[in-house]
């Protein structure tokens, strides 16, 4: 790390431990949005942000927002930030690292006695984690105006999302979508072994995967597993096998090149489920995840062609692939990405450029303004599990990085208008 820089590893290790410490009992880590605990995180977290200096506030999309003025606010705001939910039972570092990095950015530059001339903020941004609503990114979406209005009723018991986003001090009803942010930086772990495999400090984001979710029903027939021949049968397990393998050899082939691909059957069910009786149906929903839409496009297509050949070959009914979700690849802002590589260059950081294969806020962000973020390594690539670590030191360069792009983001920002 710059031997100048006012970032502190332990200031950053200290929050992150004590926001480990407000967790579920007996669950390490688990501090879902819109619980008690989530709110007793959101309430610690507040109030390091007002002892940074900032002015705190929730927003109309529930996002917890700690502002420093600049000297001249004018100029719009440079927005650092991530999440503070977690997954059930592994949120240590997910979101967590980005948000207190992004604080630590705000304490160096105090603490160097710095005054941006664009005002800074830092966001802890609404339910990025599939939330008890079964929805994702709600504050990011909230902010950037993406976020559909019938989700205002969707219900977890006898909760709606509008009350819950009320329940945690927004006004959901409220526009909270903004135009005066001229950047936004998000700092993550990698969850992925990349950076700790090839001994490389920084990853710059160059895109975030589209993700796209695609159902394939499969209708065989239940018949009796002793007796009937195995050549009178309509397996409906054995042809989703079939199907499950293809998606897998398909997913391979296209991550063979450059660009990231990644497809999962992550969803299965087998009905009747019994020992003793040939499985009549099976549900799968597939998770494919591309940098460049035309991989999906072309996943997509051989998929729908590949199950067709199968259902041929088994005498089994296969529906059609049905698109159940499909987002599309956001890449990072060309400009942004330039200045976090001279960032890196600037804290002694080794980097390299690589895509995201997991959602981020900053995929939402990315609509309203110019975005990029930066990946951090994590031990292992272990991430939403209990074990999940990133070390304070890693960390901290990665928020040393911020601090240079934030800098030089201040007069840039200035020169292209």
């Amino acid at each position: 790390m710059n031997t100048n820089s006012t970032i502190r590893a332990r200031r950053i290790a200290d929050d992150i431990d004590a926001l480990a410490g407000i967790t579920e009992p007996d669950r390490p880590y688990t501090r879902r949005a819109f619980t008690p605990k989530f709110l007793e995180g959101r309430k610690w977290l507040e109030q390091a942000m007002r002892d940074a200096g900032a002015v705190t506030q929730i927003d109309a999309a529930g996002n917890l927002i700690g502002t420093i003025r600049g000297a001249h606010p004018d100029l719009g705001t440079i927005m650092l930030g991530s999440h503070s939910d977690t997954v059930p039972d592994g949120g240590r570092f997910d979101g967590i690292a980005g948000v207190i990095a992004a604080l630590e950015v705000v304490r160096a530059l105090r603490d160097q006695g710095t005054v941006l001339d664009h005002t800074l903020e830092v966001a802890d941004f609404l339910a990025e984690e599939v939330s008890i609503f079964g929805v994702s990114c709600i504050g990011s979406r909230g902010m950037s105006g993406s976020r559909p209005p019938e989700w205002l009723q969707r219900v977890a018991g006898e909760l709606t999302l509008e009350q819950a986003i009320a329940d945690v001090g927004g006004h959901p009803l409220h526009s909270a979508e903004r135009d005066d942010i001229k950047a936004f930086l998000e700092l993550h772990i990698e969850q992925g072994p990349v950076l700790q495999n090839e001994k490389i400090d920084i990853g710059v984001v160059t895109a975030i995967a589209g993700i796209t979710r695609i159902e394939i029903i499969v209708e065989g027939r239940a018949d009796h597993a002793g007796t009937t021949p195995m050549g009178a049968r309509k397996d409906a397990l054995t042809t989703a096998a079939w199907i499950a393998l293809g998606v897998e050899e398909l997913a391979k082939a296209l991550a063979s090149g450059e660009a990231h691909f990644a497809a999962t059957v992550g969803e299965f069910e087998m009905t009747p489920n019994a020992a003793n009786v040939v499985p009549a149906r099976v549900r799968m929903l597939i998770d494919a995840r591309a940098e460049r839409r035309e991989d999906m496009e072309r996943f997509v297509d051989e998929l729908d062609n590949g199950v067709g050949a199968i259902a041929a070959k088994t005498g089994v009914a296969v529906s059609a692939p049905r698109m159940v979700s499909d987002n599309l690849p956001t890449p990072g802002d060309a400009d942004l990405l330039d200045v976090l590589d001279g960032a890196c260059q600037t804290a002694g950081a080794s980097h390299r450029r690589m895509a995201s294969g997991a959602g981020h806020d900053t995929a939402w962000m990315a609509r309203i303004t110019k975005a990029a973020m930066i990946f951090v390594p994590c031990v292992d690539g272990r991430s939403h599990a209990p074990d999940e670590l990133a070390t304070a030191e890693d960390i901290a360069l990665g928020a040393a990085v911020l601090l240079d792009a934030v800098m030089a983001l201040d007069t840039k920002l200035q020169e292209d208008i």
